[in-house]
């Protein structure tokens, strides 16, 4: 990747919002512990110091699933550690008690004879073991194990490899059996576990969106920058997930992006928006669409700056179809910048906080370096600072920077 010269970005800003941000003062940002909203008022004195001309916040109400309580859990006896041996699906209920353990055949899998099996008095309230892809591929045979009154088991175990992951996108609801995460390697022939986990619900829990302006020289048309600034918050009393590349890398990315425009005019408005709720499946920008400050048509170009703490020489974008007609822009100055060796343009997806635009045909991108050095540890416990990497930064600053001036 080139290197760009100091005058463009602030790399020493860049990194002090990313070590803040994924700070335990924050508790992973999530939405338990109030983590999320105090980054948000954070984020609120950031764009204030960065000069910008008008800051203000979006309430917003979301319902969601937390683990903030007890967090413990023994297999034939021995400890597993919360956020590496094991973890809870999102939308599992909590669970307490002892546990036989039946572990699926997925190699001679037949759906009745394990429905006969968990029949019999010796898996009576057991937990059923299987590893997670299987159980998507057979998902309407596991999706019973889910339900009370469709079968005997007290819930489920998904095998996922090490490390071990954790997700909120479907925390908005909660099924009857507890669902939990554990690597293959500490459940293997294990015969019965105990499991102490607390759950708790969060009906209406307010969020907001932080919203900053640079006024332009001309109003008629914007460009909109975004990142979420959320993350998973805690698993337990003691582990929160600091999110140090998903997401405090693009946040921080806007941060300095604003700090730029502030001391340099543009020709057009600019808003950079830090949402909340992106983990929670895209709930802030959701309710941005559908809310929007500045309406959606006068959007020139918006860009979606999401786990760029990486160091993969590629970088991975998706695009709105209204958005193609600027990407061989983008195209051809990466080409001329030599920022990144190639773009790789996947299919778009409802993976971030550019697909309620996309959906509303506005012209966006979204950027994500993957595959680097630090996306192994996305959605883990070892996202943090000290393995989030600042080599996309400057590139995807630069890159961002030059299409405005030339599109």
């Amino acid at each position: 990747m080139a290197t760009m010269p100091a005058e463009a970005q602030n790399m020493a800003h860049y990194k002090r919002v990313i070590k803040q941000l994924s700070s335990s003062k924050f508790q992973g940002r999530g939405y338990a512990k109030d983590g999320a909203n105090k980054a948000g008022k954070y984020l609120q004195k950031e764009f204030e110091k960065a000069g910008v001309d008008e800051v203000s916040l979006q309430p917003f109400k979301l319902d969601i699933n937390t683990f903030c309580g007890q967090m413990e859990m023994w297999a034939d006896g021995k400890k597993l550690r919360a956020g590496i041996d094991f973890s809870m699906r999102e939308y599992s209920p909590g669970v307490h008690g002892s546990f036989p353990v039946y572990h699926v055949d997925t190699l001679n899998f037949d759906a009745e004879r394990m429905f006969a099996d968990l029949a019999k008095p010796e898996y009576a309230n057991c937990l059923v073991a299987c590893e997670f892809w299987f159980t998507y591929r057979h998902r309407d045979a596991f999706s019973r194990l889910q339900k009370v009154g469709e079968c005997t088991n007290a819930g489920l175990i998904y095998t996922w490899d090490a490390p071990i992951k954790f997700f909120k996108a479907y925390g908005h609801y909660v099924v009857d059996k507890p669902i939990v995460w554990v690597t293959p390697e500490a459940i293997n022939n294990v015969k019965n576990v105990r499991v102490e986990v607390d759950n708790k619900f969060l009906k209406d829990y307010e969020c907001f969106n932080v919203i900053a302006k640079v006024n332009g020289l001309r109003h008629d048309s914007c460009y909109i920058f975004t990142a979420h600034y959320d993350h998973l918050g805690n698993l337990g009393k003691k582990i929160f997930y600091a999110g140090a590349n998903d997401n405090a890398s693009g946040t921080a990315a806007i941060v300095t992006l604003a700090e730029y425009y502030a001391k340099n005019r543009p020709p057009y408005d600019m808003y950079f928006i830090a949402f909340s709720g992106e983990d929670a499946n895209l709930r802030g920008s959701t309710w941005y669409t559908e809310h929007p400050v500045v309406p959606l048509q006068q959007i020139k170009y918006l860009f979606n700056i999401d786990m760029i703490g990486d160091n993969n020489p590629v970088q991975y974008c998706e695009v709105s179809d209204e958005g193609m007609r600027g990407f061989a822009l983008f195209e051809q100055i990466n080409d001329r910048g030599h920022y990144f060796k190639a773009l790789h343009r996947g299919d778009l997806a409802a993976n971030s906080d550019h697909y309620p635009f996309a959906t509303h045909h506005v012209p966006c991108i979204f950027l994500e370096n993957e595959k680097g050095d630090a996306f192994q540890f996305y959605h883990t416990i070892f996202d943090t600072y000290k393995t989030v990497r600042f080599d996309s930064y400057e590139p995807v600053f630069r890159l961002v920077r030059d299409f405005v001036e030339r599109y």
